[in-house]
């Protein structure tokens, strides 16, 4: 049966990098996140307690069409970031920051629980740790993204924390294989990098455990 798997972690933390090189070196079809055309990010960074739900909406369904194309079209698929990060993480710390509503999180958490359960979630999850958010903001500025300008060091430490109990989120919630990838350390965008990346990804792909964890240092 084909494999889908999905990339998870902070802004800055190397995704897209990772999706580009397992649909490189694997030959998965790839779904990059929506965020080079999205029409409301910029707007979001400027102005989060306006645009923060507007953007969470926008990338729900955009992530939801990602999703049915797993289920329409027979291959292997990499997805840069998952589809329940938005619910988990972004949405939950943007309220928390009071740039969400209490109505605003009731009313987008009503459409995740009608969308999520009409899509396949994916069968591995990928989550990419970097402990040091100055390196996450480098490697932001490197990317050079009008948009990401304005975030901070704070608001990616907060993200953080969400993400240091992602894993169990993803194993225990959603039942979904889990292999937490320390890189920290490791530049994948170096043929060095790129080599022990795929020497950990591999067996973890192949294997049918519940989850895994082998970090990266």
């Amino acid at each position: 049966m084909p494999l889908f798997v999905a990339l998870a972690g902070n802004i800055g933390v190397g995704k897209s990098t990772a999706a580009h090189l397992i649909a490189e070196a694997m030959g998965f079809q790839l779904l990059l996140e929506p965020v080079v055309d999205n029409r409301f990010l910029a707007p979001y960074y400027a102005d989060m307690r306006r645009w923060s739900f507007t953007l969470q909406m926008e990338f729900l369904l955009r992530r939801i069409e990602h999703h049915r194309q797993v289920d329409l079209h027979r291959a292997n698929w990499v997805q840069d970031r998952t589809l329940i990060e938005d619910p988990e993480v972004f949405a939950k710390y943007l309220h928390g920051l009071g740039h969400m509503t209490d109505t605003e999180l009731d009313l987008y958490f009503d459409y995740c629980r009608a969308l999520m359960p009409t899509v396949r979630q994916p069968d591995r999850v990928v989550l990419l740790q970097c402990s040091d958010v100055n390196t996450l903001l480098q490697r932001i500025n490197q990317r050079g993204r009008a948009a990401e300008r304005t975030i901070s060091v704070s608001f990616l430490r907060g993200l953080a924390h969400y993400y240091d109990n992602f894993a169990q989120v993803c194993e225990h919630k959603y039942k979904l294989p889990t292999l937490t990838v320390d890189v920290s350390q490791l530049d994948i965008r170096t043929p060095k990098g790129r080599e022990d990346f795929l020497e950990v990804l591999r067996p973890f792909l192949r294997e049918d455990t519940q989850s895994v964890g082998l970090p990266l240092g």
